[in-house]
């Protein structure tokens, strides 16, 4: 039996308190029927339900929310790519196209709202308080008071805003489950513990997602779940740890995947550095989104690619190239002489690759 926790707020469809009614006992009566049995129907979920069927186990997937998909499907990744590239669309409109030519009437937005990175904020208006402390929190009608504190300093200010955004992180949702019952064990920060095969403390009961260590990330969780689905079936699985990337949405978009060059330093690696600035690619210069670099770092020895590290256009879909790159141990040299379409974004890639073994050619 597979248990799949993330957490998307998909619990067990069953109450886990008190007496269990004649219909909770007969859905558990229909569930031990199963071969695997997925709890929460999230990106890992269902994807892991999905695999488990295609291997040939007779598979259930129990999500208490009225549609599979979880956080990211319902209120979180896909809703808000939405509003992202309206609010984009709606910004294009207003300042870019009239540069190009193109003269449009009577817009407007039916909606209440919709480091280099940081400087290029800045200009977009951004105001930053970093080492800072959120001490409390107060609403007052239709305004919010923030009261913060310097974290060296101990300075005290008072920020009044219409809307305060609480952005902090997440935490395992695992509550209503019991799963002290069966025996699985958490860590003091709530995580199901769980060994390289994706195994808690329980007896035939695996887990993966948010729910346990590493990224609370869709991807992630979909890619545990396909190999937790294998584990069973055939006894191994694959998910490459350093292989998983990161994208924050924004405008313009950031991504990342691989090692940073604090954690290259700390480790005692020898590398070396590539960047190419998307000033020098024709594509975006053509496209007037220029703002942002790609930097790539690569073992000094082998040249093999390490982490890849992208601001600026695009940058959440060109980074699956570099993800590929170092699934495969590529080097920075079978990159650069990788044919990219011109005019393209990726040339940007293919440029700090070349910069990072040699030199670049057009920067």
């Amino acid at each position: 039996m597979l248990t799949v926790a993330r957490s998307t707020r998909a619990g067990l469809g069953i109450s886990c308190r008190g007496t269990l009614s004649k219909a909770e006992w007969s859905l558990i009566r229909r569930l031990s029927t199963y071969d695997t049995v997925v709890i929460g129907g999230g990106p890992g979920g269902y994807v892991a339900a999905i695999k488990a069927a295609q291997l040939g186990q007779k598979t259930a997937c129990i999500e208490k929310r009225g549609t599979l998909g979880g956080t990211c499907l319902n209120v979180g990744c896909i809703p808000s790519k939405a509003m992202l590239n309206n609010s984009h669309i709606y910004h294009q409109t207003l300042h870019d196209i009239k540069a190009r030519g193109i003269d449009v009437d009577g817009v407007s937005l039916n909606l209440p709202t919709m480091k280099s990175f940081q400087k290029i904020l800045q200009k977009q208006g951004f105001k930053f308080k970093l080492n800072t402390k959120v001490t409390s929190l107060k609403r007052e009608g239709e305004t919010v008071t923030v009261e913060i504190e310097g974290a060296k300093d101990g300075k005290k200010e008072t920020i009044t805003t219409d809307v305060c955004l609480v952005a902090i992180g997440r935490r395992p949702y695992t509550e209503g489950l019991n799963l002290e019952a069966i025996g699985v064990e958490t860590d003091k920060r709530g995580r199901i513990v769980i060994d390289e095969q994706f195994n808690t403390s329980a007896p035939r009961v695996k887990c993966i997602g948010d729910v346990t260590f590493g990224p609370m990330l869709a991807h992630k969780a979909e890619d545990e779940g396909i190999a937790a689905a294998e584990y069973i079936q055939k006894g191994h699985g694959h998910v490459n740890y350093d292989a998983i990337p990161s994208v924050i949405y924004t405008h313009p978009e950031v991504a990342w995947v691989g090692k940073t060059e604090q954690e290259l330093k700390a480790a005692g690696v020898e590398y070396k550095v590539g960047k190419y600035p998307f000033l020098a690619n024709s594509r975006a210069k053509t496209n007037n989104d220029q703002e942002g670099s790609v930097k790539v770092l690569i073992e000094k020895e082998t040249d093999k690619i390490l982490g890849t590290h992208i601001i600026g256009p695009n940058a959440g879909e060109m980074i699956a190239e570099a993800t590929l790159a170092v699934e495969y141990s590529a080097s920075a040299e079978d990159v650069a002489r990788t044919c990219h379409a011109h005019p393209t974004l990726s040339e940007a890639f293919k440029e700090a690759n070349m910069a990072a073994y040699d030199k670049s050619i057009n920067f």
